[in-house]
């Protein structure tokens, strides 16, 4: 059974698809030719890594008129950050908060 995160993982293994992501959140809100200036892709390459990114929800369209916007979803990423990473990073940060009350305390104390 395929997941939401098997579908993000799969979207991000691909390097041309992490370019398209990277110029996303550096640009902001890019139609499909500009999409096509950056990388050496051709439209219909461009197009097909659309379609996977779409399908993992890390990229959202939305039209205006005659063009279409592709923009940067980071909300997936984030959940895959949460689980993989932020519960491990949250005991450390309290460990580093409890020795920082420690320190102050025997400073005042």
């Amino acid at each position: 059974m395929r997941t939401d995160e098997d579908t993000v993982f799969k979207a991000l293994a691909d390097p041309s698809r992490r370019h398209l992501l990277d110029r996303l959140r550096e640009e902001g809100r890019l139609t499909l030719a500009e999409l096509c200036d950056g990388p050496a892709m051709s439209r219909q390459a461009v197009t097909k890594h659309l379609v996977v990114l779409e399908a993992a929800n890390l990229v959202v369209t939305q039209r205006r008129g005659r063009e279409k916007y592709h923009f940067l979803n980071p909300v997936p990423i984030h959940d895959i950050y949460m689980r993989w990473i932020g519960k491990f990073e949250q005991s450390r940060l309290q460990a580093l908060h409890n020795l920082k009350q420690a320190l102050e305390e025997d400073q005042h104390g």
